[in-house]
């Protein structure tokens, strides 16, 4: 049985090496088949996504403008509140400079 194992032993060894090498190639090259495809994949997406990088800029400029013009609209309505209510103070102030000169007036 040991001359049959030292025997036969190594050249079954042989033969499940060689079919795993063969086994690997094949592997191997349906990989790099796999990758070839994928490459041009993303080749060609990144061939759409540069086609529309105008869009995206034409996109990022209007929204640059239009938040400036809501910045300056809503600054200018700010101001003009604040303006409303320092008139309103301002007139207060009088009222009561007014109302205290009449009190020293009548004593």
């Amino acid at each position: 049985m040991q001359e049959f194992l030292s025997a036969y032993l190594p050249i079954l060894i042989y033969i499940l090496l060689c079919i795993l090498i063969v086994l690997l190639i094949i592997i191997s090259v349906k990989v790099i088949k796999t990758m070839n495809r994928v490459e041009s994949i993303v080749d060609d997406v990144d061939e759409k996504v540069k086609s529309l990088n105008g869009v995206f800029n034409v996109v990022d400029a209007v929204t640059d403008k239009l938040s400036a013009l809501t910045e300056v609209i809503s600054d200018s309505i700010i101001l003009f509140i604040k303006g409303i209510f320092k008139r309103k103070k301002k007139k207060l102030k009088e009222k009561e400079m007014e109302d205290q000169e009449d009190g020293e007036e009548e004593e």
